[in-house]
């Protein structure tokens, strides 16, 4: 229930091209999370790893200013289209997450990073994996995000952040604290494993990221991951 929910905070059906991430839950999730965020007229929004430009867009139609960045330039000409089709006024730009807008601040920077353990060290330069692989801790991207969070917020600023539970909740908690940020879990949703994890189940388990394999009957439970959003404000 809370998934199917989160699916429908997120915007219409939207185009991807061929490579770029396209909306799923936890897209909806962080979608929903964002709704719940004072923006309006005059809210400046900055969207990290953009993908289809589908989270750019909802913050766009409740009337902020919004500049998007993603690394690859599938995504960022379907999110482009996406904003053109939705008759949204978004910066869209090309580069490594804060690469883009040095120097810049904003009151509110939302981010779906790659989040998913990978038995690579090194990061995919290309292909759909990019959107997703982060290393063996899925943590690659995440802490860059972290690291960057108190100089990319406005003071009362906030960073939303979705990502597993298998790349470590309490360890982004911990991360975004030190780096002075207020922080919290501000949503959670257990959903299925994709196609991705469903491969990586061997893997995943080698590194201690779903413990013991379960008992009879209980299969499933290693089918399903919990999603959450990180919410921290810099005060």
């Amino acid at each position: 229930m809370v998934a199917d929910t989160a699916a429908s905070a997120a915007p219409g059906r939207l185009l991807t091209l061929p490579g770029v991430y396209a909306p799923q839950d936890d897209t909806g999730l962080l979608a929903r999370a964002l709704c719940r965020e004072a923006i309006g007229p005059g809210t400046d929004v900055l969207d990290l790893g953009t993908g289809s430009g589908a989270l750019a867009v909802h913050a766009a139609r409740r009337g902020a200013r919004v500049t998007a960045v993603d690394i690859a330039w599938r995504a960022v000409l379907t999110a482009r289209l996406n904003a053109m089709v939705a008759r949204q006024r978004i910066t869209v730009l090309r580069g490594d997450l804060m690469g883009p807008v040095p120097g810049r601040s904003y009151d509110l920077v939302a981010s779906n990073p790659p989040y998913v353990p990978s038995s690579s060290v090194l990061l995919p330069r290309r292909g759909a994996a990019r959107s997703w692989d982060a290393g063996r801790d899925g943590r690659a991207v995440v802490d860059r995000i972290c690291d960057a969070a108190p100089g990319a917020l406005n003071p009362g600023g906030v960073l939303l952040m979705v990502h597993s539970e298998l790349c470590g909740t309490d360890a982004t908690l911990r991360r975004l604290s030190k780096a002075g940020l207020e922080t919290t879990v501000a949503d959670r949703a257990l959903v299925p494993f994709g196609p991705v994890l469903r491969s990586r189940r061997a893997f995943l388990r080698r590194q201690g990221l779903l413990g013991d394999k379960p008992a009879h009957g209980a299969e499933d439970a290693e089918d399903m991951e919990e999603l959450v959003v990180i919410r921290a404000e810099r005060t």
